[in-house]
């Protein structure tokens, strides 16, 4: 689906900021509503949020600098797609990053971090039991940018994230399948579990295994 043919009265904001445009398409680019390649036009966004086109600019600036789009000569700014070699050197680059979080976690785990962890995955649960596309994109996130704070490197936690944002244009796949929801979820779950027992070797075992599925179904769609 083009940015052209979104439901107006669902799809357009009144003097949106800065922030709330990045949001907004990056998680259009999440949700499969811009899809790889798609160009990303200045004058419909312009419509489409009611603001300066330099606020525009500025927000394709940040698309670009999180690795969700891309600037190709003479066609101007489009949804980043991925080669089957490159999703699988993004992939081979967070399976080395998270796996190495993982053991790098001290336990035991705070009681207090874990039961912010708890809450993030409740809201989670609700948004995959209620199909709230964005509610479980950005608990999902929610879920990892929390259990990879609890690792003893924080740049190593900022690469992860930094990784992870560059794979957005490729979830949307995965995310629209209700299986694939339903695994997420429940590997969330045992990730819970193994920080409870104290076990790094288990969960790095579960973050390697929690990776794939993403980048099967995107490869699926090439």
């Amino acid at each position: 689906m083009g940015l052209t043919d979104l439901d107006d009265a669902q799809r357009k904001s009144s003097g949106s900021t800065l922030e709330e445009i990045v949001a907004r398409l990056e998680e259009d680019i999440v949700l499969g509503e811009l899809l790889p390649r798609e160009r990303l036009v200045e004058d419909a966004l312009l419509a489409r949020f009611d603001t300066k086109r330099h606020v525009i600019r500025q927000a394709l600036m940040e698309l670009d600098r999180m690795g969700l789009i891309e600037r190709v000569p003479n066609r101007g700014a489009q949804v980043r797609a991925y080669s089957a070699l490159e999703v699988e050197q993004l992939y081979e680059l967070r399976e080395l990053l998270e796996t190495q979080a993982a053991l790098q976690i001290r336990f035991p785990v705070d009681t207090a971090a874990l039961a912010e962890l708890e809450a993030v995955q409740a809201g989670h649960d609700r948004s995959v039991q209620d199909v709230d596309y964005v509610g479980i994109f950005r608990s999902n996130l929610a879920f990892h940018k929390l259990l990879f704070s609890l690792c003893a490197n924080p740049f190593l936690a900022q690469a992860i994230d930094s990784a992870s944002q560059r794979a957005h244009s490729i979830r949307f796949a995965a995310l629209k399948d209700a299986k694939a929801r339903e695994t997420a979820r429940n590997e969330h779950h045992a990730m819970i579990d193994a920080l409870k027992q104290g076990n790094g070797a288990l969960l790095a075992r579960l973050c390697r295994a929690h990776l794939p599925t993403s980048k099967t179904f995107y490869l699926k769609t090439r």
